[in-house]
């Protein structure tokens, strides 16, 4: 079974001054080893579906079956433990902790995912290395750029080794060429077993990825699929 997470009928309302439903019975199957992009205008619902698929919200109805087991909404420690050992997520701005370096927000990270101190900063300087800023390690986020604030975040979602990493406009407040240096290290990230979503407002990165795919009127809609 190639399918590592299933959405069946997932629907998300929000009570303002009247109820709104972002998300229409949407039913889609998210392949391992594969790299899928979603587009739509802005309150399309790209950031509530990763939400969603990240365990941070629940939906409004419908299911979402990861590794063929079905999500339980109401157990939410069941569901932060599996979020901390197989989900990474980046968002479009780097959620890093202002106070700490490039190195302990790697290994923090690290920790949630039950690994011990040594540990984690022994993965967190290899993640540095790999991203090219080990010599950036004792820096905090206001000294750093934006390009090296983002790969710092993709090497905090990776410290414990995802299956599923899901990003959210990660390259969205950069200028372009720093994003394709950070797109292509998010892309350069998967393998067989592992899946990445990405949501963009740029076609030139979604046309990138193995599936493109639409929010239309609340609804999934295939644009372009080479999986």
């Amino acid at each position: 079974m190639n399918n590592l997470i299933e959405v069946s009928n997932l629907s998300k309302s929000f009570d303002t001054l009247k109820k709104v439903r972002i998300l229409k019975k949407i039913s889609y199957k998210f392949k391992k080893g594969k790299i899928y992009s979603i587009m739509g205008p802005s309150g399309s619902g790209k950031s509530t579906l990763l939400n969603l698929l990240s365990l941070i919200d629940r939906p409004s109805s419908g299911s979402i079956l990861i590794e063929n087991k079905l999500i339980n909404f109401n157990n939410s420690n069941s569901n932060d433990v599996l979020r901390a050992n197989k989900i990474g997520i980046i968002y479009q701005q780097d959620n890093l902790l202002p106070d700490f370096t490039a190195l302990e927000n790697i290994y923090l990270a690290g920790l949630s995912g039950g690994n011990n101190l040594e540990i984690s900063k022994s993965k967190a300087k290899n993640l540095l290395g790999k991203i090219g800023l080990l010599n950036r390690s004792d820096h905090y986020p206001s000294e750093l750029s934006g390009g090296e604030k983002q790969r710092i975040s993709i090497a905090r979602a990776l410290i414990n080794d995802p299956q599923i990493i899901l990003a959210d406009e990660p390259t969205g407040s950069l200028d372009l060429e720093t994003a394709k240096g950070v797109f292509q290290l998010l892309k350069n990230q998967i393998n067989p077993n592992r899946l990445i979503i990405f949501a963009t407002h740029n076609r030139f990165f979604a046309n990138k990825s193995d599936c493109l795919l639409e929010i239309v009127s609340g609804n999934i809609k295939t644009i372009n699929d080479r999986v």
